[in-house]
């Protein structure tokens, strides 16, 4: 597998791409990269089922970096809920490890694409015409939030994403503001790419096949110059992030859930 100056302008543009809008929608660009890294490595003769899910198991791992740049942007202006991350994360790293270690091997991805496709419209609906939660609604208690970040590390797991389309809903469905959930969001993306790439690498190990230059499900190529690139443009998509209107904020995040949405509904119905 030649690095060909395509290959890299390709990843290179992806990169910038995929890492601006993580700082600005605290989602790590995963539902981006999936379908462009699938269509890459099956041009280079990947069959279409580990194309899937190296693409997944990839843009996973370059959240890591993603995530520490953009999150870096949202602190200095003291944005990010430390107390949230806190109690998210360890229900997070447990249903990351579910979903990688087994689940993403086993699971039938049609059905759980359309399911996904419907919850996130719903989610993006909600956002769009910004419906405001009951006014008594609170963030839940130590296992509500246990139990809500193990469902946002599990679907992460699931389909490459930082976690940004369940954790965003979630926080401002329990009245946390806009530009809290998405700091929120960049901050929660490290420990949701840690705990599914360790999950990735383990249960690749064994598999046949796999393209040069790959480690587990990781496709090391993609991961550095995506990562590499991606760096740059987050700390810009975190400064305008705080400079958009909250409901003009929340309307730009719809839209990507709406195309999220649509991708997912595609897949769905082709592989049924």
């Amino acid at each position: 597998m030649n690095f060909e100056p395509l290959l890299i302008i390709q990843l290179a543009m992806l990169g910038l791409g995929t890492g601006f809008l993580a700082g600005l929608l605290g989602i790590g660009g995963g539902m981006m990269m999936v379908p462009f890294i699938t269509i890459i490595l099956s041009g280079r003769g990947v069959g279409p089922d580990l194309a899937v899910k190296m693409a997944i198991a990839t843009s996973m791992a370059t959240i890591i970096f993603t995530s520490m740049s953009s999150v870096r942007a949202h602190q200095q202006r003291g944005f990010v809920r430390w107390d949230l991350v806190k109690g998210l994360a360890p229900g997070i790293v447990l249903g990351g490890a579910l979903a990688s270690l087994g689940v993403f091997s086993l699971l039938k991805g049609s059905w759980l694409a359309l399911f996904f496709a419907a919850f996130v419209s719903f989610s993006a609906t909600q956002m769009f015409l910004d419906k405001k939660p009951a006014p008594t609604r609170q963030v839940p208690g130590t296992g509500g939030l246990i139990g809500a970040g193990g469902v946002i590390g599990f679907l992460s797991g699931l389909v490459g994403a930082g976690g940004g389309f369940v954790s965003v809903p979630f926080m401002t469905w329990c009245n946390v503001a806009i530009h809290n959930a998405v700091a929120t969001s960049a901050a929660l993306g490290f420990p949701i790419a840690l705990a599914n790439v360790v999950g990735y690498v383990i249960s690749g190990q064994s598999l046949q096949n796999l393209p040069p230059y790959s480690f587990g499900y990781i496709w090391l190529p993609a991961l550095g110059v995506i990562a590499a690139c991606s760096v740059l443009t987050a700390p810009m998509g975190a400064r305008a992030a705080h400079m958009l209107p909250v409901k003009q904020l929340k309307r730009v995040f719809a839209s990507i859930l709406y195309v999220l949405a649509a991708y997912m509904l595609y897949k769905g119905l082709v592989s049924v």
